[in-house]
C-alpha cells in the first residue's frame, strides 16, 4: 500500500481495528527476527539509511547527498542495496550502461551515479563484494530492518508531512516496526519537509527537496506531471512550489513499471492541455529508452537547514 492509504493517517476506524490482530502478528515476527539475528561486523564502517514506514520517506535523496559528500572527500565508498523492484538476485555491481531498472531497480541506477553500487538480495554478500572491490566505507540503503549487517551509524529518515502516520504496524498502519524501536536503532533523524517533530534525544536534521536551478526555466509554463512514488503528490507540490501551472497530474504506485500505452495516454493528455510532460529522476530511469527524450525530468537535491550538523556526524566516520 502507498503512504497515501487513507486509513493509515488515523488509528481510529473500522479498518485499522479489524487489521490490528494481523498487525500484532507482524510485530511479533519482527521482534522474533531481531532477537534471532547475529549481525556481522564488517572490516569497514557502515552508514545505514532507513525509515520506519512502508513506502518512500526520502531515503534515496539522503543516500545521494551522503554519497556525493563522501565522493567530494575522495572516500572510497560504495552503496549496498537490495535492488528493490529488480529481477537480479546478485550479488553484482551495477553497470548503468547495461543494467536496467527492471534488472536492478530504479534506486540502484540513481545510486550508481555518484558511487559504485552493489545489489544483492543477500546484502551481506553484496557488502563483502564491495569491500573486495576496494570499498573502504559502505552506505547501506534501506537497512534499518536488516539484521544481518552491524551498522556503525544509522540515519532514520522521516517524511515531515506524514510522520509515522497513525503509529500502527502493518497492515493496520504504515510502520515496519514501532517508531520507538526505529528511533532507538538510529543515531540521528532526518526529517524531510513538513513540521513533524520526533520525540528523540538524538540529533534532528531538517531538510527539504529542492529542484535544480535548470528547472527554473519551467516557471509559469503549463505542466502535466506524473510520478510513481510512496507519496506521488509530493512531486505535484514541488511543481507548484516551482511556479509551474500544473494543468494535470497522474500518480502511480512506488516503483511503477511504465507501459507504452500508459505513456502514450499521458502524452496525449499533456498535448491536449498544451503542457510539458514532466516526471522525476527516479521515474525517468523506469521509462522505456525511446521515451526518455520525450519527457522532461525534474532533478531534485536534498538541502539541509544546517548542513554543518550532517558534516559533523560524518567526519568521524571518515577518520
Amino acid at each position: 500500500m502507498p503512504l497515501n492509504t487513507p486509513f493509515w493517517w488515523s488509528e481510529k476506524g473500522l479498518i485499522p481495528s479489524l487489521l490490528q490482530p494481523v498487525a500484532a502478528c507482524y510485530g511479533a515476527v519482527t521482534i522474533w527476527r531481531a532477537r534471532q539475528a547475529s549481525p556481522q561486523r564488517l572490516s569497514v564502517p557502515v552508514i545505514c539509511i532507513g525509515n520506519a514506514v512502508a513506502g518512500g520517506a526520502g531515503k534515496t535523496p539522503l543516500a545521494l547527498a551522503i554519497g556525493q559528500w563522501l565522493k567530494a572527500r575522495q572516500v572510497q565508498a560504495a552503496f549496498v542495496t537490495r535492488g528493490y523492484g529488480g529481477s537480479e538476485t546478485g550479488p553484482l555491481r551495477v553497470d548503468s550502461s547495461r543494467h536496467t531498472a527492471a534488472q536492478v531497480g530504479d534506486e540502484a541506477l540513481l545510486l550508481a551515479r555518484p558511487l559504485p553500487t552493489f545489489v544483492g538480495r543477500d546484502r551481506l554478500a553484496a557488502a563483502r563484494m564491495a569491500i573486495a572491490q576496494g570499498a573502504r566505507m559502505l552506505v547501506l540503503d534501506d537497512g534499518l530492518q536488516n539484521y544481518v549487517i552491524e551498522k556503525t551509524f544509522s540515519f532514520l529518515v522521516v517524511d515531515g508531512e506524514f510522520g509515522f502516520g497513525n503509529g500502527l504496524l502493518l497492515p493496520a498502519g504504515p510502520l515496519r516496526e514501532s517508531a520507538a524501536s526505529a528511533m532507538e536503532k538510529a543515531q540521528a533523524v532526518v526529517v524531510i519537509g513538513g513540521s513533524f517533530q520526533p520525540e528523540t534525544s538524538n540529533p534532528i536534521l531538517r531538510a527539504a527537496l529542492k529542484p535544480s536551478a535548470e528547472a527554473g526555466a519551467l516557471r509559469g509554463k503549463n505542466i502535466f506531471g506524473f510520478a510513481g512514488l510512496g507519496r506521488p503528490e509530493k512531486f505535484r507540490c514541488t511543481l507548484e512550489e516551482m511556479g509551474c501551472v500544473v494543468t494535470g497530474f497522474q500518480g502511480f504506485s512506488d516503483h511503477h513499471p511504465y507501459r507504452e500505452k500508459e505513456l502514450e495516454a499521458l502524452q496525449a493528455r499533456a498535448q491536449a492541455q498544451n503542457a510539458v510532460l514532466v516526471t522525476t529522476e527516479k521515474d525517468a530511469v523506469r521509462l522505456p529508452e525511446m521515451w526518455r527524450a520525450r519527457v522532461t525530468v525534474i532533478p531534485v537535491q536534498l538541502q539541509f537547514a544546517q548542513p554543518e550538523i550532517l558534516h559533523a556526524l560524518l567526519e568521524p566516520l571518515c577518520a
